[in-house]
């Protein structure tokens, strides 16, 4: 997902300013979810013609600066756990293809308890 040589980048940014010590498992869990709910605010209550007109202008860059605050505390919390993404995503990426089969699923939205 994020190329290694953007993480060491980063972990390097983040040691130089001595931030490790406020980044624990706990806290960057909880950055993710307050920039994830910032991302959500770049949304809410605009119609699909107002996201495809705000995605023309400068307020795209507010958009990519939430996803990058997501990607940034993921890849942080990834790192310090040593947890590997591309490979996480990769199994489930597995589990989903069990749980949703195509024949079953498709252009279906139900949730995987609710088809038989």
């Amino acid at each position: 997902m994020i190329k290694p040589e953007l993480l060491n980048k980063l972990v390097r940014f983040r040691q130089e300013r001595d931030w490790e010590q406020f980044h624990s498992p706990k806290e960057l869990a909880i950055s993710i979810s307050i920039e994830a709910a910032e991302l959500l605010e770049w949304f809410q209550w605009k119609s699909q013609d107002q996201i495809a007109q705000n995605l023309q202008t400068a307020k795209r860059e507010d958009l990519e600066d939430e996803i990058a605050d997501v990607a940034i505390y993921l890849s942080y919390l990834c790192h310090d756990l040593d947890i590997d993404i591309n490979k996480i995503i990769e199994q489930k990426y597995k589990k989903n293809g069990e749980k949703y089969p195509l024949e079953k699923v498709k252009g279906r939205n139900d949730k995987y308890t609710d088809y038989t």
